[in-house]
């Protein structure tokens, strides 16, 4: 492909993404590139590489547009700023990338062509950026910005590693990273979970035979953390209620030494269904995968209840900067409604003296603190557990936490942004 051609993919893998009903960045990316096989690889990385950027960009490029007095918001619009903001391309290159081949954009209009002229010779930075648009953040979370200042949230917008879990009931640490080398793979162990691997993107996991014997499964080192705070220990009772795709539930099976109760639960069935293949992969036997509405009788059953629930994904705009800016307060609240519901309903199912975790991969105080604290208020026998008192017992080194709770971001400790409590019902 020309250069040309792959902007001109750029913009329309973009128009999908930001069209309605857009799905994830990485998938309609997949999607693009599979419809069409005469694509390189380096025309894919190079495609990947202009999509995220326009993505993570986005912002820095409606405040010049804007500021050229140019249309702002328009996808074409900021690809050709892209070209002289971020490639330093003059308006002359600029206008002959355009018009590079049958299947490029096309030559730009007068307008777009004084838009040019006006941005060659700028960077994109700016003294005169307000905090928001400096850190690629949506102004109107501006409390959350203020809260973890634009450093943090640039932290957020630069691409994220990939994390991988060693799977206990296959191997060690020690063992996988063995095995990565073999195939010619360098990993690192990650500085807090115990099980945790660090590869530089791309990677192809899946490619390997690490990954393919269970050795090793992708996760995020937050989410790690999260399933070893639960402290689910073998011959216990465990319930993941909001299971997904059963990263956690993998790791809880692990932490179980594959003896006890683990149940993985989900409103979405078909995700259930999926997870088979995943568990049979790992060796995870003891995993029983349960519709909520399969769990009656079981109240008051489990030692151990984790539930990670929907949420916004602010702590993942790293890994799909795409969903930053479809968020509003009206998305918010219903994942906030949402999340009061699956504390009350997990909560049923937590036996005296067994804990209740509550995760989101928020950095939202409404999603985290708040709804910690109102559900103390609301529901009666449950008290909260020191993170940093749990984080001693299964992990070693002092917690990276204040107060009762634990809240991780990419800036300070290099994961994606997480948050954790645990709740014990009183006896």
């Amino acid at each position: 492909m020309t250069p040309g051609a792959r902007l001109q993919a750029a913009i329309e893998v973009l128009e999908t993404i930001e069209g309605e009903g857009g799905g994830a960045a990485d998938r309609t990316l997949g999607a693009y590139c599979r419809a069409r096989r005469f694509m390189g690889s380096k025309d894919r990385a190079a495609l990947r590489e202009r999509v995220y950027g326009l993505l993570r960009r986005r912002a820095r490029l409606d405040w010049w547009l804007a500021r050229v007095r140019a249309a702002s918001g328009s996808i074409r619009g900021r690809a050709l700023a892209d070209l002289a903001l971020q490639d330093g391309l003059d308006a002359a290159a600029a206008a002959s990338l355009l018009t590079d081949g049958p299947y490029a954009p096309g030559a730009p209009t007068e307008a777009e062509a004084a838009c040019l002229a006006a941005l060659a010779g700028q960077t994109l930075d700016h003294p005169d950026q307000p905090p928001a648009v400096a850190a690629e953040w949506p102004a109107w979370l501006g409390r959350a910005l203020d809260r973890y200042g634009v450093a943090e949230a640039r932290a957020l917008n630069l691409p994220a590693p990939v994390d991988l879990r060693a799977n206990g009931l296959k191997g060690d640490r020690d063992s996988a990273l063995a095995a990565l080398a073999a195939e010619g793979l360098a990993a690192e162990a990650t500085p807090f979970s115990p099980w945790g691997l660090r590869v530089a993107p791309p990677a192809p996991v899946e490619r390997t035979v690490a990954w393919r014997d269970g050795l090793v499964e992708v996760q995020d080192e937050s989410s790690q953390i999260a399933a070893l705070l639960t402290d689910a220990r073998p011959e216990m009772a465990v319930l993941d209620f909001c299971a997904g795709a059963g990263g956690k539930t993998l790791a809880l099976a692990a932490a179980m030494e594959n003896r006890g109760s683990l149940v993985a639960s989900d409103p979405d069935v078909r995700r259930l269904s999926r997870m088979r293949v995943r568990l049979e992969r790992a060796g995870a036997d003891l995993v029983e995968t349960l519709a909520p509405d399969r769990l009656a009788g079981r109240e008051a059953g489990f030692d151990r209840v984790l539930a990670d629930a929907p949420c916004s994904g602010v702590g993942v705009w790293r890994r799909h900067p795409e969903s930053k800016w479809r968020l509003d307060m009206a998305v918010l609240e219903r994942y906030r409604a949402t999340q009061a519901k699956v504390l009350d309903s997990a909560a049923v199912f937590v036996k005296p003296g067994g804990r209740l975790i509550y995760a989101t991969c928020s950095l939202l105080e409404e999603e985290n603190e708040a709804q910690v604290s109102a559900f103390l208020k609301r529901i009666e026998g449950f008290a909260p557990v020191p993170v940093a008192a749990v984080w001693s017992d299964v992990l070693s080194g002092p917690a990276p936490a204040e107060g009762d709770t634990l809240t991780l971001t990419p800036g300070r400790h290099g994961t994606d942004g997480f948050f954790v409590a645990i709740m014990e019902r009183k006896g």
